[in-house]
């Protein structure tokens, strides 16, 4: 647990800022990646791994190293249960206890915990699915993604902007792209091996990546390579530093769904994905067996409710003019890194 205060930002200065905000995508691939940090910022290797390493310590990132791409590396899903009151922390220990569940939040809804679970395949995924239904007790909505319009976590954070974004200009590059829920990655052995090793992320030291061939018994050139290929098929969305946004202060997050009707999702999606605040966008299915009609999600980041909320209302009156719901999150129950084991148990 952080201690940073709300003042956090008034103790970093330009060259951290630097770091916080330029740096959470496109670290460099290299053998020495803070040496090229500090050239670009003027600062030598050590300074740069020195900040690095106290920005984590201070609870700013989460982590140093790859954002994994689940729905192209394995199967995923979003799902959620209705928890009674009196079971909620029970039926949290129970689904936080799946490795396979790297995300869990409380929103103020009926449907009250929502949690992602990433497995090997499909039949792994709706095993764990089935078997969280029997020891719970409680019926689990599964809403695995089918297509993806626009979906970035990477935004300024030293500022005073109210919600993600509101200080940059200009749109995103949204696009309707497809997701199989029976993907399982094309990766070779040695990408899988390579992939357990990072995914919690890398070394702080001034050869990491030297690091993680020592471990798998490689030459760092293989590591390189292995790394550039998984940026290239997907399976890694980016490098860099992982800010912890809630930390930051964007604790204001709401998810929103929304009825769209089949015939207008991927035009109304791509248009809403192409608003600079709005920083998940997605279509899932439906389910109306219980009673769930919504197909597009939302999400948008924000330090002050009321300026989320406005940009909620903007939505509904200019892009998604349809039913909907807004899904404050209201705690973090669980939050880590996806786990992979069985990619490489599976070979």
């Amino acid at each position: 647990m952080s201690t940073l205060s709300r003042d956090w930002r008034e103790a970093v200065d330009d060259v951290d800022a630097a770091i916080i905000d330029s740096y959470q995508s496109g670290f460099p691939v290299a053998e020495r990646p803070f040496r090229s940090l500090g050239e670009d910022l003027g600062i030598g290797e050590s300074d740069a791994l020195e900040r690095v390493r106290s920005l984590h310590e201070d609870g700013i990132f989460r982590r140093f190293g790859p954002v994994l791409n689940p729905p192209v590396i394995g199967s995923s899903t979003l799902a959620a249960v209705r928890a009674p009151e009196g079971r909620f922390d029970e039926i949290a220990e129970v689904i936080n206890g799946y490795r396979q569940v790297n995300h869990n939040y409380a929103r103020d809804h009926e449907w009250n915990m929502w949690f992602v679970v990433t497995a090997g395949s499909r039949a792994a995924r709706d095993e764990i699915l089935a078997d969280i239904e029997a020891r719970t007790g409680c019926t689990v909505l599964n809403l695995p993604m089918l297509t993806d319009y626009y979906i970035d976590l990477e935004f300024p954070v030293v500022n005073a902007d109210r919600f993600a974004r509101e200080s940059l200009e200009g749109g995103t590059d949204a696009s309707a792209t497809r997701i199989s829920e029976e993907a399982v990655g094309d990766l070779s052995a040695f990408e899988a091996d390579l992939l357990l090793a990072i995914q919690n992320g890398f070394p702080l030291s001034r050869t990491p990546y030297r690091d993680v061939a020592a471990e798998l018994e490689a030459d760092v050139e293989s590591v390189l390579h292995g790394i550039e290929r998984l940026l290239e098929t997907g399976c890694i969305k980016r490098i860099g530093c992982v800010v912890n946004h809630v930390v930051t202060g964007f604790d204001a997050n709401c998810m929103v769904v929304w009825d769209v009707p089949d015939d207008e999702l991927d035009e109304r999606g791509v248009r809403v994905g192409d608003q600079s605040y709005v920083t998940l966008c997605y279509h899932r299915p439906r389910r109306a067996a219980l009673e769930w009609p919504y197909n597009l999600f939302t999400m948008i980041h924000g330090r002050d409710p009321a300026a989320v909320d406005a940009k909620i209302d903007e939505l509904a009156s200019e892009y998604l003019p349809v039913d909907h719901e807004r899904l404050y999150s209201t705690e973090t129950l669980k939050q880590t890194g996806a786990q992979y084991e069985e990619l490489v148990g599976n070979r």
